[in-house]
């Protein structure tokens, strides 16, 4: 009976097991699916597309391509949606950085008051006040320029960045900064040189987590945004579509263009990210 016991109860968890993988598998197909077959479809023309959805395309065949970067404005809308992008993050990282520093390692009584202040611009959409925030970039001049964009993503990604830097900046050792003060550092010493190195996996998850709403918002550029030569990738895809007709070779093309990058910076931090979304797991 003993061993009948032991035998049953050694099972479970490999069956458990093999049911997690068969379930990550699955997920995994699910998410993976129309990413494949958008990179599939850039290969075809329209009529490929939906005369023969599932067959594998000729590679060597790049038209799609060339015409969305040899004669279309693609390249402009991506140089936009990159320097838009990085500059708003490169905003979101350092302030958020200095900000949650500030209140995490510095006792005050207001240090409460100001987190809450930041934690308020979670709670409170941006989106609802698009209509005074349209007057102001207007009286500021900031209209119909890169710059009206950087500003709202900045003020958007801020309160995420401070929450996330505040709590983990919180949970180092206070020994650290002892230490370095006794070695004679000074202050900005200690936050570049001791404190910051330890903060690079929740400055990932800070980049990375406002990176892809930013890289692909519509409606923001839409609002703020009428020049061509100022518009980001969300809305030149859109030139694609027509009203009656549709190019869809070169739509799955520039969608794979867009998401080329945004997916590179995902693999170029995900070591970072999940050492951020694992930290305080394992003390």
């Amino acid at each position: 009976m003993t061993a009948l016991a032991k035998s049953s109860a050694s099972r479970t968890p490999i069956s458990f097991a093999f049911l997690a993988q068969v379930i990550l598998i699955a997920n995994s197909f699910i998410m993976l699916y129309p990413v494949v077959v958008m990179v599939l479809s850039a290969f075809k023309t329209t009529g490929e597309i939906f005369e023969h959805p599932f067959a594998l395309p000729d590679f060597t065949q790049v038209g799609n391509f060339a015409k969305v970067l040899g004669e279309t404005a693609m390249p402009t809308y991506f140089m936009n949606s990159i320097i838009v992008t990085g500059a708003s993050i490169l905003l979101i990282v350092v302030l958020g950085t200095m900000a949650g520093y500030a209140v995490a390692r510095y006792e005050s009584r207001t240090n409460t008051f100001i987190l809450l202040f930041f934690l308020a611009g979670l709670m409170l959409p941006l989106k609802l006040a698009v209509i005074p925030l349209f007057i102001l970039l207007r009286d500021l001049n900031l209209l119909d320029s890169r710059w009206s964009l950087i500003v709202t993503y900045t003020a958007i990604g801020l309160p995420s960045a401070v929450f996330i830097m505040a709590g983990f900046l919180r949970s180092l050792p206070s020994e650290l900064e002892d230490a370095a003060r006794i070695d004679g550092a000074s202050e900005p010493r200690i936050m570049w040189s001791v404190m910051l190195p330890l903060a690079r996996p929740p400055m990932a998850i800070a980049a990375i987590q406002n990176a892809v709403p930013i890289w692909n918002d519509f409606f923001f550029p839409l609002v703020f945004i009428q020049t061509d030569a100022y518009k980001t990738l969300p809305q030149g895809l859109t030139t694609f579509m027509g009203e009656y007709t549709t190019d869809w070779g070169m739509l799955f093309a520039g969608l794979t263009i867009a998401a080329a990058p945004i997916t590179l910076l995902y693999i170029a931090l995900s070591r970072q990210f999940i050492q951020g979304m694992t930290a305080g797991a394992v003390k």
